[in-house]
């Protein structure tokens, strides 16, 4: 089966920057995403299309294909309680992961306060061209249920309450 709208896709996936690797799925979980429900990078998502279980392939997306501009001055100041992370200790350089009302956003620390943290709100990886290699793992049909929630159940379901 071929990757197209309301497929449930599984995928491994290595990320890096001018030959420098930035993260990696391989070694643990896969990825995995509906295919055209905006759930996935639109640049990364376009290279999916049409691809199958086994396929590989390496896909380069600029900026403007993946995570956008660095904006300068993007700072905010995020009261510590707001950070969520694997941390008691927040340090300059860390990223947290901060929930808003339009969702969930990783942020990177630029100064640590007694009760504040000042984020640098940019994505870690904006401004970057960055490379995909990609390695498809499985294709399906996306059940009613996955595509009512907008992401792929595990076996098992979901493990949350709608």
């Amino acid at each position: 089966m071929q990757i197209s709208k309301n497929s449930a896709v599984e995928f491994h996936y290595t990320l890096s920057e001018a030959g420098e690797q930035l993260e990696t799925s391989i070694g643990s979980e896969p990825l995995s995403y509906i295919h055209g429900l905006e759930g996935m990078l639109p640049g990364l998502e376009k290279a999916l299309e049409g691809k199958a279980a086994g396929d590989t392939l390496s896909v380069t997306l600029a900026p403007s294909e993946s995570y956008g501009e660095r904006v300068d001055d993007l700072i905010q100041r995020i009261p510590l309680k707001h950070l969520q992370g694997d941390t008691k200790v927040w340090k300059p350089g860390m990223t947290a992961m901060v929930s808003s009302n339009q969702g969930r956003h990783q942020v990177t620390i630029v100064k640590v306060g007694r009760f504040n943290a000042d984020c640098d709100l940019n994505h870690p990886f904006a401004g970057k061209t960055l490379t995909f290699d990609v390695q498809v793992l499985s294709v399906r049909e996306a059940t009613s249920e996955e595509l009512s929630h907008g992401h792929v159940h595990s076996e098992g379901g979901c493990g949350h309450n709608h």
